[in-house]
């Protein structure tokens, strides 16, 4: 196949007429939870933008890996303009450039210098000549390599003011992975702690400022790396006279997290706001699932009983499109089919040429596009011109036809206007979509495959536009309908705690994947393994992310694991056990992890043809591949019982040999191929596995017991470990452990549980989240699954780590250790399958 451009779309449409009886602009469910970071726009692993803030005036909409994705929002109310989404970008005049505007140099070392190193008249003795940036591979612009784990680089930059006007603002743009300080003419005014961020924007006080002086000026910088992706980069500036900006920010009074939507509402002046964004991922209509648009809803209303002039702004660049802001961007401005279009994109275009973790997408368009309605206009145009015109007279400005820009400063500003007109109590609204037009995905097994919306091509960009817009009111009821249906069955199952955790998980989970269908005609669902390797359908990343879809679609399980036995049935296979991965994202051309999982891996593999065949109550799934499943299982119960020193998913925290809980594993896999072959009429197969099941559970409770609890391994004594491998026993009731090995390891936890969970075993405080849940769905009362869920609530609402959720997370600090975004938040469905499968 040839890979056209992967493209984004930004498509706003005008008024509409709300016809629910339920205000859809208000969450028709009651949350509370503040997310660490809220989501706006997701689809898909390229497609995320959040906002990782309590208001959404605080910053940059961004994504999940932190680079910045801007989107801008404003209110005009009888000539007075209001910010409600997102920060502009400053109109500066650089003194000392970041690395997107020019590449500098800087002395370095990076052993721990004497103490006055930071200071003007320091004689740099030894010290290095470095560009910038410093860090690891993985990051952008960076020059001189820096990535050891617990390590540090200082840096001394020195640079001249010729004119120095202290009336203006300046202000310090860094970005840091981990631990910074800054200090400028050795005043330090920046320190981090542990924490990472990209273009953090500082505005000097008028003390800071006196630090500043015509001649020579130094600004040097220290950062940690403690683990994972290294980084610094820094820059000094000051806003320009008159520059154009949009002041005043608007109230926040309300922001609630639901499956498909996100509501929040804003006082400007005498108007109320009410802005929803929604993803319409519906989970039983694979179409909707897997187009990527988003909409964003609003409605203006007057709080006074008077009529006010409004206009809307909304913004976004072609930064979008890009993985690093200093790529050249192209953007144009037509009409098609009766709706006006602005995009922009790479002029380069490498079209899938990277595979990684940390990256954006580099290739493809971001769209902004507006059907021909009275009052709304779409421009291309200067990113301070564009605003200016709203500011003074409430209009996009002068537009062009065409914008190239070679740098980040020259990024143009792709702007939609709504004049609402004369707004009263009843309120006026409208909507926008957002999208990306994903036209191929991936390449799985050296072909390129289109995402599933597309119907191999058969469905166009267009197509889906006008889709989205004459069916607004329809998929947003449904939106709405499956928002009630998520938090419904997570609080009758879990409580009203657990409803919004599992609320506020549901568009991460889906959006970790890209659905599509390969030559054979499989439904493949392939997740991105976020912020712990990129990993491309990564077997033991799919294994906890599976309770959402096995409550909600089973086909998208089937479309996890697929893939697997496919690869694993081909001559570039040969080992008696599943692989991994399949390579890294969007790369699925086979294993890439360095180290095999073989009892992880065959164990999740069988658990999931097992958990598939319950849910349809037949095997005819498991049927097409029994040689592979039945050499698995075999593999399992030879070698499973007492394992080796072999990784599991929480590889982490490295190989242990004779793990419990990859026992349980392996026995439940060996149980679950048990439940196969009696589906498909093995009795005498499913009899022999069954006792062979049974005897290895016999052997694990007099192996793994100790007093009160059961060991993290079997050679190990006072060591503990959560066993959330052992919730299949009670879900397909295999009877394999009397209750009361549960009930004593649940008991146990309840005594190990720290202010922010339970610690996944006696070896740390971390923990991870999907696990915590699985270990509490043991518990024999809501009552007691509630005492998990209450700690975990309070780690997503209070951590400091403002990420889309981390999965990997300290319960004494709550502060994530690592991973983001990822998949695995879908294993918090785990009770509301097991109260669906008691059914």
């Amino acid at each position: 196949m040839k890979l056209k451009l992967l493209t984004t779309f930004l498509l706003l449409a005008g008024l509409h007429t709300a016809t629910q009886a339920a205000d859809p602009y208000k969450a028709n469910r009651s949350t509370e939870l503040r997310t660490p970071a809220v989501p706006l726009i997701v689809s898909d692993p390229y497609f995320s933008i959040w906002s990782p803030y309590d208001k959404l005036t605080e910053g940059e909409t961004t994504h999940w890996t932190n680079a910045t994705k801007s989107l801008i929002g404003a209110l005009r109310v009888d000539g007075t303009s209001y910010r409600f989404m997102g920060k502009e970008k400053l109109d500066l005049h650089t003194i000392v450039p970041m690395t997107n505007e020019e590449i500098w140099e800087a002395s370095f070392v990076r052993e721990k210098p004497a103490a006055n190193w930071m200071m003007p008249d320091f004689k740099e003795e030894g010290w290095k000549k470095g560009r910038a940036a410093f860090g690891s591979d993985d990051m952008p612009r960076v020059h001189t390599r820096w990535s050891e784990q617990n390590s540090d680089v200082y840096v001394r930059r020195s640079f001249d003011i010729d004119e120095l006007n202290l009336d203006r603002d300046f202000y310090l743009i860094f970005s840091h992975d981990d631990v910074f300080e800054l200090y400028l003419n050795g005043e330090k005014i920046v320190s981090t702690g542990e924490i990472w961020r990209d273009n953090v924007r500082l505005k000097l006080t008028d003390e800071m400022k006196q630090k500043l002086h015509k001649g020579k000026n130094m600004i040097a910088a220290h950062c940690h790396n403690t683990t994972g992706g290294a980084y610094l980069d820094f820059g000094l500036y000051y806003e320009n006279d008159h520059a154009a900006k949009f002041t005043r920010e608007a109230v926040q009074t309300s922001v609630s997290v639901l499956a498909t939507s996100t509501y929040y509402t804003f006082t400007c002046g005498p108007v109320e706001l009410d802005v929803v964004f929604t993803a319409p991922q519906l989970i039983d209509d694979l179409d909707l699932l897997s187009t990527p648009v988003n909409y964003v809803s609003y409605r203006v209303r007057s709080l006074d009983k008077k009529e006010h002039d409004v206009q809307l702004y909304l913004e976004t660049t072609p930064e979008i499109a890009v993985n690093d802001n200093t790529q050249p961007t192209t953007s144009s401005l037509f009409s098609k089919k009766g709706i006006r279009y602005v995009k922009g994109g790479s002029v380069e275009q490498p079209i899938c040429a990277k595979k990684g973790d940390g990256l954006c997408i580099d290739w493809g368009y971001v769209y902004l596009a507006a059907p021909s309605v009275a009052g709304t206009e779409v421009g291309l145009g200067d990113y301070y011109d564009m605003k200016r015109s709203f500011i003074d007279n409430g209009k996009t400005g002068f537009s062009k036809l065409n914008w190239w820009a070679r740098r980040a400063n020259e990024q143009p500003a792709m702007a939609f206007v709504h004049n609402l007109g004369q707004v009263g109590k009843a309120g006026n609204t409208g909507f926008v979509m957002l999208g990306y037009d994903d036209v191929y995905s991936v390449e799985y097994m050296y072909e390129r495959y289109m995402g599933y919306w597309k119907h191999e091509g058969k469905v166009t960009f267009e197509d889906v536009c006008e889709k989205l817009r004459d069916n607004y009111a329809d998929i947003m009821q449904r939106c709405r309908m499956q928002d009630e249906m998520i938090y419904d069955d997570a609080l009758k199952a879990g409580g009203k705690q657990y409803a919004e955790i599992c609320s506020a998980a549901y568009r991460q989970a889906i959006s970790a994947h890209k659905l599509f269908v390969d030559k054979k005609g499989n439904l493949l669902f392939f997740s991105k393994e976020n912020n712990s390797g990129g990993f491309i359908n990564t077997v033991d990343v799919t294994y906890p992310s599976t309770p959402l879809f096995l409550t909600y679609n089973v086909d998208l399980v089937k479309g996890m694991i697929t893939s697997i036995f496919d690869y694993s049935a081909s001559k570039r296979w040969t080992k008696p056990f599943p692989a991994h991965d399949l390579g890294v994202y969007p790369m699925a051309n086979g294993q890439i992890y360095g180290a095999d999982m073989p009892v992880e891996e065959s164990g999740n593999v069988v658990i999931l043809a097992a958990a598939i065949s319950k849910i349809e109550g037949n095997a005819d799934y498991a049927k097409k591949y029994w040689d592979l499943l039945t050499t698995w299982t075999n593999y399992l119960a030879e070698n499973g019982l007492d394992p080796e020193n072999q990784l599991c998913t929480d590889d982490f925290a490295g190989h242990w040999a004779h793990n419990a809980n990859l026992s349980l594993k392996a026995i439940m896999g060996v149980a679950g191929y048990s439940e196969m072959a009696r589906m498909l009429g093995m009795n005498e197969v499913a009899d022999k596995y069954a006792a062979i099941a049974k005897d290895m559970a016999t052997k694990w409770e007099s192996m793994a017991r100790e007093g009160d609890h059961y060991r993290l391994a079997f050679d190990r004594q006072n060591t503990w470990s959560q066993k959330y491998n052992m919730i299949w026993d009670k879900l397909w009731k295999t009877n394999l452990f009397p209750d009361e090995v549960a009930k004593k390891e649940v008991a146990y936890y309840l005594t190990k549980q720290n202010i922010y969970g339970l610690p996944l075993d006696s070896r740390n405080t971390y923990s991870k989240s999907d696990w915590i849940i699985w270990s509490a769905t043991m518990s024999a009362t809501q009552a007691d699954f509630e005492k998990f869920v209450s700690p975990l609530y309070r780690y997503i609402d209070e951590t400091v780590s403002r990420v889309p959720n981390s999965d990997y997370f300290y319960t004494d600090s709550g502060k994530m250790v690592g991973f983001k975004a990822r998949s695995v938040v879908g294993g918090y469905w785990m009770k509301v399958l097991m109260d669906k499968m008691n059914k």
